[in-house]
C-alpha cells in the first residue's frame, strides 16, 4: 500500500498527516485530521468517560451514571450504591417462562430488560421473556399493588409467581397509576 503525504497536520499532535502511514483513508473522507495515535487517545478518553452495560452506551442523565463497562446493571448499581439505594424510578414487569405455564413473574427493577438477562443465565434454554413493563416513578409502591391486585385475580401465587392470565395481569399493572403512587408516597 502506498504511503501518500496528504499535505495536512494532525488537529492533536500536528504530526504531517500520511496516508496508510499514521492517518487513516475513512478518516481522511470525514476530513476529521487526527492521526491515528490522538485518535487512539480520544478514542480511549471517551471510553474511559462513558458508561457502557452489556456493550450498550448509557447516557450520562441515567441515575446510575458512572463511566465504565459493566455486564449489568446490577453490577452498575453496586458499585455506586448510595444511587441505587436512592432510586425510586424503574419498571414493574412480567416475565414468563414456557416451562411453567399460565404462571409469570411479576417484579421490579430499573431497567425490565436488564432483569430479563439475568434470569437468563439461570435457563440453559434462554427461554425467559420479557413479556411487559410500565415505568412508574415510584417501581416498589407500583410493584407491592401489582402483587396485591395479582394476588387477588390469581388461582395460585408463590411469591412473585402468580398463575394468572397474563392478560389479565397487564390489564391489573396497567389500572396503576401514577397519581395512586404519589398519594400513597406522600
Amino acid at each position: 500500500m502506498k504511503h501518500i503525504n496528504i499535505n495536512k497536520k494532525c488537529n492533536g499532535c500536528e504530526v504531517e498527516l500520511i496516508l496508510n502511514d499514521n492517518y487513516k483513508q475513512y478518516r481522511y473522507d470525514q476530513k476529521d485530521y487526527t492521526c491515528t495515535s490522538c485518535w487512539s487517545t480520544l478514542k480511549k478518553q471517551e471510553h474511559i468517560e462513558n458508561m457502557y452495560v452489556n456493550g450498550k452506551y448509557i447516557s450520562r442523565s441515567h441515575p446510575f451514571y458512572k463511566p465504565g463497562s459493566y455486564k449489568t446493571f446490577e453490577g452498575a448499581a453496586f458499585s455506586s450504591l448510595s444511587n441505587y439505594e436512592k432510586t425510586t424510578e424503574g419498571y414493574v414487569y412480567i416475565i414468563t417462562n414456557p416451562a411453567w405455564k399460565g404462571w409469570v413473574k411479576v417484579g421490579m427493577a430499573i431497567d425490565a430488560n436488564d432483569r430479563c438477562n439475568q434470569y437468563q443465565t439461570s435457563s440453559p434454554m434462554r427461554d425467559y421473556k420479557l413479556a411487559y413493563s410500565k415505568y412508574f416513578k415510584h417501581r416498589r409502591v407500583a410493584e407491592s399493588k401489582a402483587h396485591k391486585l395479582c394476588g387477588n385475580k390469581a388461582t395460585e401465587n408463590n411469591n412473585e409467581w402468580f398463575k394468572i392470565n397474563i392478560n389479565d395481569a397487564i390489564n391489573l399493572i396497567e389500572s396503576i397509576t401514577e397519581e395512586q403512587n404519589e398519594r400513597e408516597t406522600a
